[in-house]
């Protein structure tokens, strides 16, 4: 195999107290230069409640500054490990939009929707973006994570094309040692029309295994489809796919072809350096082993090439690190994380790098025209669900200027404690609950534990299992206007309560409010009496 001579660079950022937002599984989207984050660790807050944030490198220093959306926008959860690519827009204009599909939610919960990400308005204070779920009919893909979408270009149309990914055992197929358990999904191909909202599935006889966090690159009618993980195997594939879509008036056609010159690796990062020129960086070749190769895939007419070009000066800690995940950025560079050490105070902080693909100078010339795909965020090896938590990170105070050089940033220090309100935090001494255990207790539990509120001090949420509480006693006291104390704090409660002196009242009788009488029975001769006194 050739190998190419282009230089890559790689540069340190420090991360300003707020490195503990960007954990595997998020996504970058760049909006004319600008480079966004999408896909925090937890649940966003009021301060910030779109979860897109600016992310700024100048000087070395890793900023992030909120995002806002426009009033007629949708709600647009924290979804980690979903499907996105750009959307051109007409030709007489160079705008562009991002499909978001599919993604890990907080909670662990897979997203089916699809939604539309443009940029509405921008200045130096403020950027606004409007986001738009679209409803879709017929073959609609199931939720799923570790999958790709690319926009393909065939006749004067467009289409979407969705593959791959991970999902949930389905519910008829669960038990209880395998509750949680992820499987791959079918590799069926969907074809998404936005135009009419409708979608399509193809089964192609040469697509035998499911994959998930593959690459996917995309030119004309025309994807590429290398690398990958199937679950069912526990490989990756080394097999390279290319999927042409011809869009006529009738029905489209799609069809598969097995190229030889694959790459066995899964959850690498694909930037685009030109029109034609992609660049292939990180992923594992296994499930204990990175892989520090870097390749050049090139795409022209019916034809890919796949050359290994001169890999990056990678630090002793990337080379000794165990995961590394990251996003491209856009414009042929790439932000890499990997785990801090672990005398560090802050458990989830991390240490980022930008590789650069290319020079500055062709950064500022070179525009991006082709569609990319790929898990822009890598996994952790050997783990289906990796980096699972409820964990909340945001904003406390609100952050409207877009100047970078202001100090009215993310600051992690100025964050309240929300880790007691997650679901998989220790709840007690004698708490046995485990995310990689843990299997529902009660009818009520699909995914995540039954919690229950005690009520001492500032309050403090438990498992409801790990309190010994029967299902008819749960169900009752969520329906209960009562306090509940846990088995750690009911004694303490009570001790702390001084038993008040009951004062018995003496009752007084009711006076009525009129004397009864006795009713005096009138006789005949009375009656006939008084009716001739009135005659």
């Amino acid at each position: 195999m050739a190998q190419s001579a282009d230089e890559m660079s790689l540069q340190v950022v420090s991360a300003v107290s707020n490195s503990s937002l960007l954990q595997p599984g998020f996504s970058l989207l760049n909006f004319d230069g600008h480079v966004f984050f999408f896909g925090q660790k937890g649940w966003p807050k009021r301060s910030c409640p779109t979860g897109v944030f600016l992310l700024d490198t100048k000087q070395n220093e890793l900023k992030m500054k909120p995002a806002f959306f426009s009033k007629d926008s949708c709600y647009l959860p924290p979804l980690r490990y979903p499907a996105l690519c750009t959307l051109g827009g007409n030709a007489e204009s160079d705008e562009y939009q991002y499909i978001i599909h599919g993604g890990k939610t907080p909670n662990n919960d897979l997203s089916d929707k699809i939604y539309i990400m443009s940029l509405v308005s921008k200045n130096s204070k403020k950027i606004t973006f409007q986001c738009v779920e679209k409803d879709l009919a017929g073959d609609v893909p199931e939720a799923r994570y570790g999958h790709t979408i690319n926009v393909v270009h065939s006749r004067g149309k467009s289409m979407s094309v969705i593959f791959g990914g991970r999902a949930y055992t389905p519910l008829a197929q669960r038990t209880t040692e395998k509750w949680n358990s992820v499987i791959d999904c079918l590799p069926s191909v969907f074809l998404v029309d936005f135009e009419f909202g409708c979608c399509t599935s193809y089964i192609l006889p040469e697509l035998q295994d499911g994959l998930s966090f593959h690459v996917s690159v995309a030119r004309n009618d025309t994807i590429y489809i290398l690398g990958g993980h199937s679950l069912q195997n526990n490989t990756r594939s080394p097999s390279l796919y290319r999927l042409k879509v011809d869009l006529p008036l009738g029905s489209p056609a799609v069809t598969c072809t097995i190229l030889p010159g694959g790459i066995s690796v899964s959850s690498a990062i694909v930037t685009q350096t030109s029109d034609t020129e992609f660049v292939l960086v990180g992923g594992y070749q296994s499930d204990n082993q990175k892989r520090l190769v870097c390749n050049t895939i090139v795409l022209e007419d019916n034809k890919i090439e796949i050359v290994e070009r001169a890999s990056p000066d990678w630090t002793p800690d990337i080379k000794h690190c165990r995961r590394w995940f990251g996003g491209d950025m856009g414009k042929g560079s790439v932000l890499l994380g990997i785990p801090g050490a672990n005398k560090q105070l802050i458990s989830d902080a991390n240490y980022f790098y930008i590789l650069r693909c290319k020079g500055a100078e062709e950064d500022k010339e070179e525009e991006l025209t082709a569609q990319t795909g790929s898990q822009t965020s890598t996994e952790d090896p050997g783990d289906s669900t990796p980096f699972e938590d409820s964990e909340e990170f945001c904003f406390n105070a609100e952050a409207n200027s877009f100047d970078v050089d202001d100090t009215d940033t993310y600051n992690e220090d100025d964050e309240e404690d929300e880790s007691e309100t997650g679901y998989w935090i220790t709840c007690s001494a004698s708490c046995n609950i485990d995310i990689n255990t843990w299997v529902p207790f009660y009818s009520t539990e699909l995914n995540k534990p039954a919690m229950i509120l005690c009520s001492s001090g500032a309050g403090h949420w438990v498992h409801a299992q790990c309190m010994d509480l029967s299902e008819s006693m749960l169900l009752h006291l969520s329906e209960a206007n009562v306090k509940y104390f846990c088995n750690e704090h009911v004694d303490l409660n009570k001790g702390l309560q001084t038993p008040k002196k009951v004062v018995h009242l003496k009752k007084q009788p009711m006076k009525p409010l009129r004397k009864k009488t006795t009713m005096k029975l009138t006789t005949p001769a009375k009656k006939s009496f008084l009716r001739r006194l009135f005659e």
